[in-house]
């Protein structure tokens, strides 16, 4: 049963954070992109074209964000067969875990719902609010990065890994 466990919380983890990741990395990028005639009046052609894109990142974040609950419910599941609740790399795994997604439901979707509403309302992104939305998300990628570098590492565990 452990097994099971620990591939459905990986398998999670891939489906659904790494969407995540990759789609919050490239969004403050596609909205500086959107040009300034499309953001003030560029005809409605021009704006479904080019914040389309940005609109479909936004809802990656946001979708498979909401799949990525599946991720530490079954990670306490998977520690909870393997006996490890009380275990140091876990607590912090799961300190770090609640972190990033505080980082992402608190400071990067809701940004990124902002900066959309400047775009439908035809106004230019300022570069400013790109550059800060960029800085969350990449604090949110590298505390996902250390959760699996501890996953995989899981100082103290028995395996000799």
């Amino acid at each position: 049963m452990t097994k099971l466990l620990l591939s459905l919380h990986v398998l999670a983890a891939v489906i659904a954070v790494g969407p995540v990741t990759v789609a919050a990395s490239m969004f403050p990028a596609a909205a500086r992109r959107v040009p300034v005639a499309a953001a003030v009046g560029g005809g409605e052609a021009a704006d479904a074209g080019d914040t389309g894109i940005v609109r479909l990142l936004h809802r990656i974040c946001r979708v498979y964000a909401g799949l990525g609950i599946a991720v530490p419910v079954l990670g306490f599941a998977t520690a909870a067969s393997m006996g490890v609740l009380g275990d140091a790399w876990l607590i912090a795994s799961v300190t770090l875990t609640a972190a990033a997604a505080g980082l992402l439901a608190a400071f990067v979707l809701p940004r990124q719902e902002e900066l959309l509403e400047q775009l439908a309302d035809r106004q230019p992104v300022e570069r400013a609010g790109t550059a800060r939305l960029a800085m969350f998300t990449g604090v949110f990628n590298l505390l996902w990065a250390t959760v699996t570098v501890l996953m995989i590492v899981r100082p103290g565990s028995t395996t000799g890994a």
